[in-house]
């Protein structure tokens, strides 16, 4: 038997490939999802009898994920790229098909065995998980900044085309996500970072208080690193609890540590700030029982795994997964088209915002307005 990663066996191609391996397991499968990338390339030239894939997110981005999973199961059973493409992807993710969407679950389901942690035949001493969103105001603050921002890409939108208008919208998607934050995020002045300027801080403040004093831990993800070092200070400093901070620059030996202080249940309760990306995989932290998600990644199968950092085995107490959103903002509107998305990936068996650059102009524009009933004084 061998294990290796995804990195050695695309550096160990050639060495592994002059094996006839009697079985190939590949763990985390949605590693595979570019059927471009070099990794996966290498993996499908690896000469097996038997070939498994595990993964708890085998569409994470578009339906394309799956079948490039299926290609390297059973190269050509949901034909070629192209095909695919026509026959399923396009007619589901863009016009919701729901008849190509039932054949593609008949063609899939044989070769799926799928388990569900909420499945009490699994695993029966899992708690459960509570998911609720956590509507906030904007500050007037707030509020005019984003206003100008709007204002300011409305011109912008009319002139640009292409490559420069999808750049434009995912620039104009970053912004708009800061000032929904934090002022100071979009300002970057080092100004006061306080719960008075953003309702958003002001709610996690109290929740966080609330947890503590009752004695849980608790997770808070957020894909930007100028808030979790923010977050991390406020916590420590302002609040006065045990806080840890994992990003994508802490080595190995100090996340370990983190890990392993955070985990002891001889610890105080702690407060876990992660990145969403360096964080939200591989780690186990079933000592938090409340999960925050301060910003959107705006991809329902990211956020899962991250809140399965603390909702996995070895959780004794009920999960409460806290999601929050601006109202009246664009988060509000693709909170919902995030809804209606989930619903399209669980019929078959996801999306980062590449999606949303698809929009045209005057959808765009109604995305991203600011309802001013929405701000408080």
């Amino acid at each position: 038997m061998l294990i290796t990663s995804f990195t050695l066996a695309r550096k160990d191609e050639k060495l592994l490939s002059g094996v006839t391996w009697q079985r190939l397991v590949v763990d985390e499968a949605q590693n595979m999802k570019n059927p471009k990338a070099a990794q996966t390339k290498a993996i499908l030239k690896l000469p097996a009898q038997h070939r498994l894939a595990l993964t708890g997110t085998p569409i994470e981005n578009r339906l394309l994920d799956l079948w490039s999973i299926f290609n390297f199961l059973n190269p050509g059973y949901l034909g070629k790229e192209s095909q695919f493409r026509q026959s399923f992807e396009i007619p589901i993710q863009k016009n919701n098909d729901a008849v190509r969407a039932t054949t593609l679950k008949k063609l899939v389901e044989p070769f799926i065995l799928r388990r569900v942690k909420t499945d009490p035949a699994i695993i029966q001493d899992l708690p459960d998980k509570v998911e609720q969103k956590l509507f906030c105001n904007l500050t007037k603050e707030q509020a005019s900044l984003y206003e100008a921002v709007v204002k300011d890409i409305e011109k912008q939108l009319e002139s640009a085309e292409g490559i420069q208008r999808r750049g434009l919208i995912l620039s104009t998607l970053l912004r708009l996500k800061q000032i929904c934050n934090h002022p100071r995020q979009f300002l970057q002045d080092g100004s006061d970072f306080t719960p008075e300027r953003s309702h958003k801080l002001e709610r996690l403040s109290e929740m966080v208080q609330e947890a503590i004093n009752e004695g849980e831990s608790l997770l808070i993800f957020t894909q930007f690193t100028e808030i979790g070092e923010a977050l991390e200070k406020y916590v420590k400093h302002t609040l006065h609890y045990s806080t840890y901070y994992l990003h994508g620059g802490t080595d190995r030996q100090k996340r370990e540590t983190m890990i392993t202080e955070f985990q002891d249940p001889e610890t105080e309760p702690s407060v876990f700030i992660l990145s969403l990306k360096a964080g939200g995989v591989g780690i186990t932290l079933t000592k938090a029982n409340h999960v925050f998600h301060f910003d959107r990644w705006w991809n329902p199968a990211v956020e899962d795994q991250a809140t399965d950092r603390a909702f996995r085995i070895g959780q004794k107490k009920n999960v409460f997964v806290h999601k929050f959103v601006a109202i009246g903002t664009l988060e509000e509107r693709i909170d919902q088209m995030i809804e209606d998305k989930k619903k399209l990936a669980g019929s078959i068996v996801g999306s980062d915002e590449a999606w949303l650059t698809e929009l045209d102009n005057e959808a765009f524009k109604k995305l991203i307005a600011l309802n001013r009933t929405a701000v408080l004084d």
